[in-house]
């Protein structure tokens, strides 16, 4: 199976199946995506995006960044929800060269982590819910916002935190191309943070070592803040895992 879902317009779509949990089993292909902003959407993406048969949207982002960039298009097969996680907006573009990416950022993620807690809870049971079907989350870039939730749920299914971060940092593969449509929509500024747009392993592996500090393990950031019991860790296991298929001995 492809991970990576190539799009005109998107650079950041990708499925979260496949990946192992520590008691064996695997996460779904094609019930579980993320990616950068939906709104890019149209022509021959828009049919790519229906042809994958999702069924709900989450998009992450400020309401006001929405009606800047456009959300997904209107479908009468999609379910739409806005649950904007971050409460204290900032322009990663402005930063200046001193600033250190991993650190940085690793703060900013525990900010929305311990901010937004009303806005995660309601994505992780969106998420868990049977009747949403194929679901993708997003934000702007698809990295960041939806990163923190890709960590969430990927350690609350109990998969390696090591294969978190790998996941967080394919973000890289699409690094380039976030950076030119920044600046298409930004003729008249430029980059001044080395970090823009990046996604190296050191954020990741700070904001859980953070959460671990904090409240001794993700699960434990999540069932303290978030409300996530075993009823909903259990919902989400039931409609995102399935058994692993061995491959066939050698004969």
């Amino acid at each position: 199976m492809n991970r990576h879902i190539e799009f005109e317009r998107l650079h950041n779509f990708r499925d979260l199946g496949g990946y192992r949990t520590e008691d064996g089993l695997t996460v779904r292909w094609g019930r579980l995506y993320r990616s950068d902003s939906l709104g890019k959407l149209a022509g021959e993406d828009w049919d790519r995006f229906l042809a994958l048969g999702v069924r709900t949207v989450i998009d992450l982002r400020y309401p006001w960044e929405i009606a800047s960039k456009g959300r997904v298009p209107e479908h009468t097969a999609l379910a739409y929800r806005n649950l904007s996680i971050e409460h204290r907006p900032y322009d990663q573009a402005a930063l200046g060269p001193e600033v250190e990416t991993g650190r940085y950022l690793a703060d900013r993620f525990l900010e929305v982590a311990e901010d937004g807690v009303a806005e995660l809870r309601e994505a992780l049971a969106t998420i868990a819910s049977a009747d949403s079907g194929p679901l993708v989350f997003h934000c702007a870039s698809g990295k960041d916002r939806t990163g923190l939730l890709a960590a969430l749920v990927l350690a609350l299914l109990g998969v390696d935190e090591e294969v978190i971060v790998e996941d967080f940092t394919l973000t890289g593969l699409a690094t380039d191309r976030l950076i030119a449509d920044w600046r298409a929509a930004h003729p008249d500024r430029e980059i001044t943070w080395p970090g823009y747009g990046r996604a190296p392993a050191e954020i990741m592996r700070f904001f859980l070592a953070d959460l671990t500090e904090r409240y001794g393990s993700v699960r434990g950031y999540a069932a303290e803040l978030l409300g996530a019991d075993d009823q909903l860790v259990a919902q989400l296991r039931s409609v995102l895992l399935e058994p692993a298929v061995e491959p066939a001995p050698v004969r």
